[in-house]
């Protein structure tokens, strides 16, 4: 079944997102990373819309969606999470297994210490909430973090380009899997992202990766108390979040199931085909639970 590509009014806002599956069917919502949009969900839409209904929106100010004004938006982690409660509330979904990759398992652990009834279960692919085991690349960021000088900042705006972009997509991982990533993840959406006020949200965002360390307890917290059923994939060739980053979970959640592949950050993108049976086999046994 092919996604639908839809928009959305919401308090204004022209909001894209990227829809596959029965409407009555069990929801996978979608909060999507950096730096990309629910275009890094293109493919998995598809693959499980014969069972599941899944849900990807363009953040404000990523994508497709409209860029407000910084005076009418945030542009924190806590105004995405309000984006996506009322993003939720406008399709009336109001139970969903939460897909947790990158920024997205910032925000989406965030909409469910709010409501945490309504989860039913977490993916969590390369998404990092435990400071003790982040890796090296958080050098340049710590770096600014205990020095906001020019300079420091200056490292991640030069990240925030085309080429920092590849980067990201490519910069990590073995040169057999580099061919499978499309060029269109960097190619299409750099010039999307290339505006002023979207440039100045990446980098931004990147300086409030500080203050969200102060809610990795928190994530922690709701994941112990809740114990939610839970899927790990990981790629561990990620500078950012490296396998130690994956095992981790298991602190907080010792029936978690974890799976380690040979793959970087974007295995949606290199590992498609290893990674989707996982997540339909860990679906299926969510169904009874999952409906509304």
């Amino acid at each position: 079944m092919n996604a639908a590509h839809r928009f959305l009014d919401l308090n204004g806002l022209k909001i894209f997102y990227r829809e596959a599956g029965p409407p009555e069917a069990p929801v996978l919502l979608l909060p999507h990373g950096y730096p990309c949009s629910s275009f890094q969900y293109r493919r998995l839409l598809p693959a499980l819309a014969d069972g599941w209904r899944l849900v990807a929106p363009d953040y404000p100010g990523f994508g497709y969606s409209d860029t407000p004004d910084p005076k009418r938006f945030g542009y924190d982690f806590d105004a995405f999470t309000t984006f996506m409660e009322q993003f939720a509330a406008a399709l009336n979904l109001r139970r969903y297994v939460l897909y947790l990759h990158d920024y997205g398992s910032q925000i989406g652990l965030r909409l469910a210490i709010r409501a945490p009834r309504r989860v039913a279960g977490l993916i969590v692919q390369n998404g990092d909430i435990y400071e003790d085991v982040l890796g090296p690349k958080y050098g340049a960021i710590k770096r600014y973090w205990s020095d906001p000088s020019p300079e420091h900042r200056a490292v991640l705006e030069e990240a925030v380009s085309e080429q920092g972009f590849r980067d990201e997509f490519v910069g990590e991982i073995d040169e057999r899997h580099v061919e499978r990533i499309p060029p269109d993840l960097w190619k299409l959406h750099w010039p999307l992202m290339n505006t002023p006020v979207r440039r100045q949200v990446a980098v931004q965002l990147m300086e409030q990766l500080k203050a969200n360390l102060e809610w990795f307890p928190r994530y922690q917290q709701y994941l112990r108390e809740h114990q939610p059923p839970t899927l790990i994939v990981w790629g561990p060739r990620d500078g950012y979040m490296p396998e130690e980053s994956a095992r981790a979970y298991l602190r907080d959640l010792p029936n978690a199931e974890l799976h380690v592949t040979d793959g970087g950050h974007w295995l949606l993108e290199s590992h498609f085909e290893t990674v989707v049976p996982l997540i339909r086999d860990f679906l299926g046994r969510l169904v009874p639970t999952a409906k509304e």
